[in-house]
Formats: C-alpha cells, sequence, structure tokens
C-alpha cells in the first residue's frame, strides 16, 4: 500500500508542477500584443543644485489573458544615456527576454545621475531620453525626462505642452535672476508686463505637443494676450538672449528649436532693446492691433519669418533680421510700419526680405481671394537694406492695384534694395518703383560688394559696400548695433562701416 501511496504523491506533484508551468505555445506570438504602462511620460522632479541621483519606477501591464515575453526593453540613448534601468530585477541599458504573466506586470525601476555644473554640451537643462520595449512585432515607448542645470524652471517643470496663465493683476513680473530661465510649454500673458532684466538669458524648450488650445505643434510658446506685455529690456553690454535650450555645438545655430514670441490681438507696450531671438520657428509674430517696438535687436535662424505682422503696428530701429527660412518681415492685411536702420538678410533660400500687402485671402483656393479682408497699409523705411540671393527682395501686394493709393502708402528712402522681376511683372504695375516707392535708393546685385560675409553670418559692411553713406541723419540713431558713433553721411543698414 506505501509504494501506491507514494506513487500517487508523485504523480500529483508532476501534475502540479506542469500547471504552474508556462508553456512555449502558451506566449502570445503575434503582432496583436500590447502593453500598457502606469505612465507615459517617467519624470524626475528633482532640480539638482550638487550632484545627485534619483530612482523612479513605473509598470509594464500585460491586460492579456496569455503570458507575453518581451524580446527587449532598453534605453534608446545607451552608453550616452544619463539614465540606467532594472527590469523585473535586471539591471543593464539592455534587458532581453524578460517574462510577463497573462493579466500581470513588472516594475521598471530608472535612476538619473545629474551634475548640474557641468557645461551645457555635456549636462542641458532639459534631458529626454526613452524606454523602448519590444515584443513581437510591437514596439513601444515610456519617455524619461530630468532636469540638469540649476536654473528658473518656469511655469514648471511638468509642463510640456501645457499652456499656463502668467497674470499679476496689472502689475510687473520681473525676471532678473542671473540663473538662466528655461520655459517649458506655453506661457500665456494677461494683466501681467513680463519684464526681463538686461543680461538675462531665456532658454525655451520646443519639440512635437498637442493639445486643445493649439492643436499639434512645436512647443515652447511666450504669448500674450489682450492685457499682457513683454518688456525685454537688454543693454549693448548684457543683452537679453531667448533661445532654445539644446546648446550642444550642433545645435548652437539650429532653427526651429522652439515656436516663438506670439504678440496676441490688441496687446500694446511690448518692446525689445538689445535682444537676441534664436532658432525658433517665428520670430515675433504680431497679430492684429498689437503693437511692438524693437531696438538693436536681433532675430536669426528661424524656420518661418523672423517678424510676420498681421494687421498691426510695429517700429524696429536698428535691427538685425537673418537666416530666415520664409520671408523675413512678413506684413499681411496692411497695418502700421516703420524700419529704420535696419538690415533684414535673406540668403540661401527662396524667400525675401519682405513682403507686404494691405489684405488676406480667406479663401480655401488663395489664387481666386474672393473672400478677402482690406486694410491701409502705412510702411516706410530708412536707411535699411532688404537684399539676399533671390532676384526679388523686395515684394508689393496691393489690393486694387494702384487704384486707391491711400490704402497702399509704402515708403523707402535712401535704402538698399535688390528688385529685378518687381519693375518687369504684372504687366509692369510696379515698373515706377525707384520713382514712386523708393526714393535715394540703390538697387543692387549679387555681384556688388555689400557684407563682409553672409556665409559667416557677418552682416557688418564691406569696405566697397554699396550700402556706404546712402543714408541721411535720424534723430535718436547716432550709434549703430555694435555702439558705434554714425558720420554726418551714415551708412544705410544697422551697421556703420569702421575704417
Amino acid at each position: 500500500m506505501r509504494p501506491i501511496l507514494w506513487t500517487v504523491a508523485a504523480l500529483m506533484m508532476i501534475v502540479m508542477m506542469l500547471a504552474c508551468s508556462k508553456r512555449e505555445d502558451d506566449f502570445i506570438t503575434d503582432g496583436s500584443v500590447e502593453l500598457q504602462f502606469s505612465l507615459d511620460t517617467l519624470r524626475f522632479d528633482t532640480v539638482f543644485t550638487e550632484v545627485g541621483s534619483a530612482t523612479r519606477s513605473f509598470k509594464v501591464i500585460n491586460p492579456n489573458k496569455q503570458p507575453v515575453r518581451l524580446g527587449r526593453a532598453y534605453i534608446e540613448g545607451g552608453d550616452a544615456s544619463f539614465f540606467r534601468m532594472n527590469v523585473d530585477g535586471i539591471a543593464g541599458d539592455v534587458v532581453e527576454d524578460i517574462e510577463i504573466w497573462g493579466q500581470d506586470s513588472i516594475y521598471v525601476f530608472v535612476e538619473v545621475t545629474i551634475d548640474p555644473d557641468q557645461p551645457l554640451s555635456i549636462s542641458p537643462f532639459v534631458i529626454d531620453d526613452h524606454i523602448i520595449f519590444e515584443t513581437n512585432d510591437r514596439r513601444q515607448s515610456v519617455r524619461l525626462e530630468a532636469w540638469g542645470q540649476n536654473a528658473n524652471y518656469f511655469p514648471s517643470r511638468f509642463n510640456r505642452g501645457v499652456p499656463t496663465l502668467l497674470t499679476c493683476d496689472n502689475g510687473t513680473v520681473v525676471w532678473d535672476d542671473p540663473k538662466p530661465y528655461v520655459i517649458y510649454g506655453e506661457l500665456l500673458i494677461d494683466s501681467c508686463a513680463l519684464e526681463v532684466m538686461a543680461g538675462t538669458r531665456i532658454h525655451v524648450h520646443g519639440g512635437i505637443a498637442r493639445n486643445d488650445l493649439f492643436g499639434i505643434f512645436n512647443d515652447g510658446i511666450l504669448y500674450t494676450l489682450q492685457n499682457g506685455r513683454l518688456r525685454f529690456l537688454g543693454t549693448e553690454e548684457n543683452p537679453v538672449v531667448i533661445q532654445g535650450d539644446r546648446l550642444e555645438e550642433e545645435f548652437a545655430e539650429e532653427p526651429g528649436q522652439w515656436f516663438g514670441i506670439v504678440l496676441g490681438r490688441g496687446s500694446n507696450g511690448n518692446r525689445f532693446e538689445h535682444t537676441v531671438i534664436k532658432n525658433s520657428n517665428i520670430g515675433i509674430f504680431v497679430d492684429s492691433l498689437a503693437d511692438v517696438t524693437a531696438l538693436n535687436t536681433e532675430i536669426a535662424n528661424t524656420a518661418g519669418n523672423g517678424i510676420a505682422a498681421f494687421h498691426s503696428r510695429v517700429v524696429a530701429r536698428n535691427c538685425l533680421i537673418y537666416n530666415n527660412a520664409s520671408n523675413s518681415v512678413q506684413l499681411t492685411l496692411g497695418g502700421d510700419y516703420f524700419f529704420d536702420h535696419c538690415t533684414i538678410a535673406s540668403y540661401g533660400v527662396n524667400a525675401a526680405a519682405i513682403s507686404m500687402s494691405n489684405f488676406f485671402c480667406y479663401d480655401d483656393d488663395p489664387l481666386s481671394c474672393n473672400q478677402a479682408a482690406v486694410n491701409r497699409l502705412r510702411a516706410i523705411f530708412r536707411n535699411s537694406i532688404f537684399f539676399g540671393s533671390r532676384r526679388d527682395q523686395v515684394l508689393l501686394s496691393d489690393y486694387s492695384a494702384r487704384m486707391e493709393p491711400d490704402m497702399f502708402d509704402v515708403s523707402f528712402r535712401n535704402c538698399v534694395v535688390r528688385t529685378e522681376r518687381l519693375l518687369t511683372d504684372n504687366d509692369g504695375l510696379y515698373a515706377d518703383f525707384f520713382e514712386s516707392y523708393c526714393q535715394d535708393c540703390v538697387n543692387g546685385t549679387t555681384m556688388d560688394p555689400l557684407f563682409i560675409s553672409t556665409q559667416d553670418d557677418d552682416y557688418h559692411l564691406d569696405t566697397l559696400s554699396i550700402a556706404k553713406d546712402v543714408g541721411v541723419p535720424l534723430q535718436g540713431l547716432d550709434v549703430d548695433l555694435d555702439g558705434v558713433t554714425r558720420d554726418d553721411l551714415p551708412d544705410a543698414g544697422c551697421y556703420e562701416r569702421v575704417e
């Protein structure tokens, strides 16, 4: 009898072991498997002021009844990543063949180590990476996010793709901290003036985002509502600089890293003095009835316009705008515009230095323009340069085709321009451009000496520049963008030639 009992017990143990084990054909092997995660972004909310590390975790969930085998989980940044992980007790940058039972989960622990005193090229403001999970034919990921520098993160460090309102009961918020400010998300300013003092550095974190307000867009926006305004008050010695947050060498002059500055409808009193705006989609967009004054300001490396103005008011003096993928200055639906001693350069793209119109088409087909809004345009350009590689650097569009002169009041005085087809297109509509619109101007060609080196973005004037002595003295503009005193016969553009 005892041998029989031992035999039965052994059989029962075998049955139990088989019941508890997963057979190879139990695993889901087709491409339909989809894991779930307890979060889509793992954020490290510690701002490191000294060398330190932090650990966070999340769950990988198998919602299926059958088990799943993770073919591979790995940190996308590899050996160069700031992050390290442990997947279900196994540490490494790459972990393979991890099994998750049906309707069960595993933990992934992630650690990041930061040295905020390292240069930005080694430890940037915002550190991004991903953990990639490969299961059969499916590839899924969890985003990792940490902050590597001691800075003022504004409005918060959890704001990617999220609009945040800055308001101060019609008062003023001042940014003057020597530590940089890092803007993360969309900063909407209303009933408040944001005043940025000399020497302040602002870095804006971009990237593709999506929300109900903007749809799908490039993140990183400064947006003034009707009762909001921006005042960037730099000096020649200590300008205000606003740019992207990637300062590695390969990103130093890369356009499109963040969206840009938007001055919303009716936003008045906006001012930029000795300010550098760079590496955005658009430099400054000035919406209906808004206004801005830009003095000694540089706008560069944009994926779109440097300045785009829509039925608004812009005053620009001693400004330099260059490396713009679209028309450097775009003036639409009329408005009031005054540019003095500005250099607008458009090289290497099929776009003009300046384009202006007194209308806007609302048609689905813009060629028909049956549904158009029309508004008076008044634009005065003095002692300025509008030049580039395209044959025509000045584009004019008058809705009435010059039948209503008061609606298209445009004047260039003592400027250097480049035009060719403007004089012959549209049956010679602007054949008298240099008689009626551009007084005492110089129409240059690419063979004429002008700048020191457009390839090196050096827009100081060449020794034999055709812009020398073109201008006339203008009150309040005795010195150029560099602080050099202009003589009695000032040169056109933002720089005075120094012999």
